[in-house]
């Protein structure tokens, strides 16, 4: 019998054509991702990478800009094979061919560009060039930037009276363009950079538009460093000198514009609600895992702030697995009523000797089980497993204890708790469930050891005030950041979880601006987002700019607070 042949792989494969967006990750489609996910080898220039990259399944080559490129006008793409990234210097090749290129043998290629593809003169003339070679591709729009940047920075571009918008590229503009929207007395949207504002806003008015026609200009926009000034026609240019902005070497970056009444600043200061989200821009520092942060980071997103989580503790295993070996094998032969878990680490501890043994959530059938709090339970749910304890009041071991029921030799087969923890957890619970009758198998279950200090510049930005605000979630992660990274800047605002962290804080010499008012990491970051509410309203109270607190550096160190 012939050994069959396969087929050989179609010479074209597919692209398609990507919006990314203006900026924020948030903005990408629901069909970008599913393209994105699907991709064989993904093309970007430098400054969508970060966006669409994250959806990029592992493993897929990458392409982006060469930021040295002789020729800015046209988008140079340089090869960039994830599994040998130290293959001599890729070749810089035109970017339509590279595309048609990267297609060959059936590979399916994504080409992502900033904001929308219909928009984008470049992205059209690879879509001519695959079409002429005959390489099929689709079109996934975007959010355009023109539009998006616009209303993240609560600028409106229609109202009621339904004006004309005009949209246009002040790098390519022509004399003719220029004169029609002067002429024209709707809302012009432009695309320029910040060196360019101040020529382009004279175009306007050399084409008939008044000097005090309002003006608003957008940098970084849908991001978190966005920043946005109102000014009019006349005066943007002493507006951008006044704040600093210019002269700049990062004048090249690029801004939009947006010209006419509907932009006003009386309704930005109303439809201003990105920006004046309560931590806007602000660095805050997590200490703790990217597992054990997920939640809380997704939380401070919302408040505008860009978390930096740092782990301060590692988590081992036992260094005599026995003890939990016996306890697992305890809640198969139905040792236990009840088994309690006061963290996430407990529950990744019993899931991986789980696996060791080949057992999975079934096992927990018959035994009731606790969680300390809803990260627990949560992690508990995600094993396939529901708690059938999560305290009602405070998430802590007292918590707990407040909720448990005591012991009932009438209700209650088996009088045995199994308590899987940390090697250096309190004995509260332990105490509390022996004086509700139970017999308690305290069982260590990891060990915590103090984690390899954070990179060079993550310590230097925490001992320098590069960070914002630091969140303190126990006693420990203050001694161990202080330990591996060094204290917190004093302009840092020191948020932390309850009074025991505050002293501990304290006694490392810093003063406590924050504290939860009961345990627990979202109501710590929503005290956080009242303070830096508070913050914003006192500044502009005052009439003063609402700045970050890293943006202040007094020369004297301030002092513990003895209030």
């Amino acid at each position: 019998m012939s050994p069959t042949t396969l087929p050989a792989p179609p010479e074209h494969g597919h692209v398609t054509f990507l919006g990314a967006g203006p900026g924020d990750p948030g903005l990408l489609t629901l069909r970008a991702v599913e393209a994105l996910a699907n991709a064989d080898v993904l093309v970007a220039e430098h400054e969508v990478l970060d966006v669409v990259r994250t959806h990029a399944r592992q493993g897929v080559a990458e392409v982006h800009t060469d930021s040295g490129t002789p020729d800015p006008g046209t988008p140079q793409l340089t090869v960039v094979d994830g599994a040998s990234t130290t293959a001599g210097v890729p070749a810089v090749r035109d970017a339509a061919h590279l595309v048609m290129e990267a297609a060959r043998g059936g590979r399916r290629v994504v080409r992502a560009v900033s904001g929308d593809p219909g928009l984008d003169a470049y992205a059209a003339e690879e879509m001519l060039a695959c079409a002429s070679a005959g390489v099929p591709f689709e079109v996934v729009p975007g959010v355009a930037t023109a539009v998006g940047v616009p209303a993240y920075a609560g600028v409106p571009l229609r109202d009621a009276q339904g004006a004309d918008v005009r949209f246009v590229d002040a790098r390519t503009a022509s004399d003719r363009c220029w004169t029609e929207v002067g002429a024209s007395d709707g809302t012009v949207v432009v695309s320029t950079t910040l060196d360019s504002v101040a020529a382009a806003a004279g175009e306007l008015v050399s084409a008939g538009r008044k000097p005090d026609t309002p003006l608003t200009v957008t940098v970084a926009g849908t991001t978190t460093r966005q920043r946005t000034w109102t000014a009019t026609l006349g005066t943007i240019a002493q507006t951008l000198k006044q704040a600093k902005v210019l002269p700049s070497p990062d004048g090249g970056r690029p801004v939009i514009a947006v010209v006419g009444e509907r932009s006003a600043p009386a309704r930005r200061d109303q439809l201003s609600w990105f920006e004046s989200k309560p931590l806007f821009g602000w660095r805050v520092l997590v200490p703790r895992t990217k597992e054990q942060a997920a939640s809380l980071s997704d939380q401070l997103r919302s408040y505008g702030a860009v978390p930096h989580e740092v782990p301060t503790i590692a988590v081992e295993p036992p260094r005599t697995p026995q003890q939990m070996e016996r306890a697992v094998k305890g809640l198969v032969t139905g040792r236990y009523e009840w088994i309690a878990f006061t963290s996430v680490n407990a529950v990744k501890a019993v899931r991986e000797k789980f696996e060791e043994y080949g057992l999975d959530a079934r096992a927990f059938a018959g035994i009731k089980v606790a969680a300390v709090g809803e990260q627990t339970a949560n992690a508990l749910i995600a094993f396939g497993v529901k708690p059938d304890l999560v305290p009602s009041g405070e998430q802590s071991a007292a918590g707990l204890l407040e909720d448990w029921p005591p012991y009932d030799p009438v209700f209650d087969p088996i009088d045995r708790v199994f308590l899987p923890r940390a090697d250096i957890a309190t004995e509260t619970l332990v105490a509390g469930l022996i004086e509700l009758g139970w017999e308690v198998d305290d069982v260590t279950a990891y060990r915590t050891v103090r984690a390899s200090p954070p990179p060079a510049d993550t310590r230097e930005a925490i001992k320098g005030g590069g960070f914002d605000a630091v969140l303190f979630t126990s006693s420990s992660t203050v001694r161990n950041l202080v330990g591996i990274a060094g204290k917190p800047h004093n302009v840092t605002v020191i948020a932390c979880i309850g009074p025991a962290t505050a002293k501990t804080a304290e006694e490392h010499g810093l003063r406590v601006d924050v504290m939860a008012p009961e345990p627990s990491v979202h109501k710590l970051a929503e005290a956080l987002a009242d303070f830096g509410t508070r913050r914003r309203l006192a500044a502009l109270d005052a009439g003063d700019p609402v700045t970050r607190p890293s943006e202040r550096r007094p020369g004297a160190r301030r002092r513990r607070s003895t209030t």
